[in-house]
């Protein structure tokens, strides 16, 4: 496996020299691909856009406007686009069913028509993308974190609306604290609208309970990712192709959450941060942490523990749903038992990291209005949000499907779901508030959640947004240079003894990359906003 993955990275090193050649441009990233030709211009975009929602700020929907406009028979139609991250593939007739009962439900209620297109995560971010390019889609679910089409590259892109004027005076607005809209802010102004949820961060190790009863494990004793090494054995022992499942996924940006503030919100870009420690922008490639992070993953691969298959990016976002792993990671929530209906068994959590309110905590799970969307389309996203996040029954249809097809209200009023056609959490849906709890859940499940949100740490970083536009091309090219070498490593894709000399490599990689320009606009702009 180590000969194999160490021939992946010399010959994307030799593509990365050719394309060294082209001023780095040739990136197969495409997570900011698109917005070479739109950061220029940022500031007279939004602009126009703000501009065009006078109009509808305006007219920002009160009861009697909404009552008249349904009454009439005039529905503004808008397309939503969201993710499916519980099953594999969705079901497009039973998406339409939801969409159809979502739209008989809504009729009297607001003047608004929705069409509902559920894609499957592993497809989500290409295709919406392209949805998003030909003007197809008015209302799209994002997050932080998500490449491409990610909080942070739709602003730059400038595709997102201005809501700052629509918002006030809303259910929508008035469906959350203020404070949830200023974290939320992009240049001062409202691009998005985050599902009231687990809005800071923090990370815990996931363990498969059937395995803490078999092997009895202590897992209260487990304090850091080196503790979990004896589990990790009894798990090859048993046979387990995933002793520990990374789930595809570079986590150093997560596991060390309490050294640095990695305010990009992004692996492709976790090589700067905010060392907590100092309050300073730096190098996190070069740290100590970093080193004693990719020595222990690739030791762990040796051993075994790790799969080639998470350095080829082979596993799906379903394999925790399968009995062949032991450990993975989980984000921590107010109520961690949720992850049992969506793993479907019973999984344990302890906590990894402590929790963190930051700069995109609040945007690990959001909506936003397309730029594309008329002022009229946009009103209408905003008061169809506005009823999702308050009415009970629209929230539930939306996230759990038909009752009696896809769920069923138990002796408590909780919900059951019984479908594998339509199936979608509350985190990546609606409000915590207002979303009715499985069964498996606490019944005051919206107070955990405000009370979880009220006792996270706060990053000294927490409000600061960069803007890459003046260092574009090379924050591409770097991101690029993670592809080449950063994965492989937080994956267990190189051994423990050649850490040190890849990330020499890495390190200069990222240098000619025109990383350094990258690191100085990074200080600059930090050292400026604090």
């Amino acid at each position: 496996m180590k000969k194999k993955v160490l021939s992946v990275v010399l010959a994307a090193a030799m593509t990365m020299s050719l394309l060294a050649g082209c001023g780095g441009s040739g990136s197969a990233d495409t997570s900011s691909a698109s917005t070479d030709s739109s950061a220029a211009d940022t500031t007279t975009t939004a602009a126009d856009t703000s501009a065009s929602t006078d109009t509808a700020a305006a007219d920002t929907a009160d009861t009697a406007d909404t009552a008249d406009t349904a009454a009439s028979g005039d529905k503004v139609h808008i397309n939503l686009t969201r993710c499916t991250f519980n099953l594999a593939t969705p079901d497009t007739d039973q998406v339409k069913k939801v969409e159809d009962a979502i739209n008989a439900y809504i009729g009297d209620k607001i003047g608004v028509e929705i069409s509902l297109t559920d894609i499957g995560s592993g497809e989500y971010t290409e295709k919406a993308n392209l949805a998003l390019q030909s003007g197809e889609i008015n209302l799209l679910w994002t997050a932080s974190w998500e490449g491409t089409i990610g909080t942070n590259d739709l602003v730059p892109q400038n595709a997102v609306y201005d809501l700052t004027d629509l918002l006030p005076g809303t259910p929508l607005y008035d469906s959350m604290d203020a404070g949830q809209w200023e974290a939320t802010k992009y240049n001062g102004k409202n691009y998005f609208v985050p599902v009231y949820k687990d809005n800071v961060e923090g990370y815990d190790f996931m363990f498969r309970q059937d395995l803490i009863d078999a092997h009895g494990w202590d897992i209260t004793s487990v304090k850091k990712l080196a503790d979990l090494e004896p589990m990790l054995a009894d798990a090859k022992a048993d046979g387990l192709k995933y002793p520990f499942l990374t789930q595809k996924t570079a986590m150093f940006y997560r596991w060390y959450i309490n050294d640095f503030d990695f305010f990009t919100a992004d692996s492709t870009a976790n090589w700067v941060g905010v060392d907590k420690a100092t309050n300073e922008v730096v190098d996190t490639i070069l740290t100590p942490q970093y080193a004693e992070f990719c020595k222990l993953m690739g030791d762990w691969a040796d051993k075994g523990y790790i799969s080639e298959d998470a350095v080829t990016k082979t596993t799906t976002d379903t394999t925790t749903q399968t009995q062949d792993w032991a450990v993975s990671w989980w984000t921590d929530i107010p109520v961690n038992d949720e992850a049992d209906a969506r793993y479907g068994q019973d999984v344990t959590m302890q906590p990894a990291t402590d929790r963190w309110a930051h700069s995109t905590s609040a945007l690990g799970s959001c909506y936003c209005v397309t730029a594309t969307s008329t002022p009229e389309q946009a009103k209408a996203c905003v008061d169809f949000l506005g009823l999702l996040y308050t009415d009970s029954k629209l929230a539930d249809l939306y996230t759990f499907g038909i009752e009696g097809e896809d769920f069923n209200y138990d002796g408590n009023g909780q919900i059951e779901q019984t479908s594998e056609k339509y199936n979608h959490s509350m985190w990546e849906s609606a409000s915590a508030t207002i979303v009715t709890p499985l069964g498996n859940e606490p019944a005051n499940k919206a107070d955990l959640y405000k009370d979880f949100n009220g006792g996270a740490k706060t990053s000294p970083a927490a409000g600061f947004r960069f803007d890459k536009t003046p260092v574009e091309a090379q924050y591409t090219a770097c991101q690029s240079v993670f592809e080449q070498y950063g994965f492989a490593l937080e994956n267990g894709g190189i051994p423990a003894d050649a850490v040190d000399s890849t990330i020499e490599e890495y390190q200069a990689a990222l240098d000619e990359a025109g990383y350094q320009d990258v690191l100085a606009e990074f200080q600059s702009q930090y050292n400026a906003w604090k």
